[in-house]
């Protein structure tokens, strides 16, 4: 085998590794939540993430140099704003699923 088909398998390896390993994460995710508010926001919560995510991987491997790079800068700051808003919104639902369980 020559360098090309190595390159070419990490690369078709590492993009399935990838993606398994999301859809497992979106799996437990959704399994773990504890009731049907809960469950309803991680659902949508994971298709836009999806979306969102897939959109910045298009605009990675299209746009040109230096735009490719740059857009890791709003990429890295909405993710991590994201995942703390979506953290915090799934643990207000929680608690007032559990409050509402309580009360009946």
């Amino acid at each position: 085998m020559d360098q090309n088909s190595f390159i070419w398998i990490g690369s078709i390896g590492g993009s399935l590794l990838g993606v398994l390993g999301g859809v497992i994460g979106t799996w437990c995710s959704i399994r773990n939540t504890s009731g049907p508010r809960e469950r309803a926001f991680m659902v949508r919560t994971a298709a836009v993430m999806w979306l969102l995510i897939s959109f910045f991987l298009l605009l990675l491997y299209f746009l040109a140099e230096p735009w490719n790079r740059l857009i890791w800068i709003p990429y890295t700051i909405g993710l991590t704003t994201g995942i703390h808003y979506c953290n915090r919104r799934q643990q207000a639902i929680r608690e007032a699923e559990a409050t509402n369980h309580q009360g009946h």
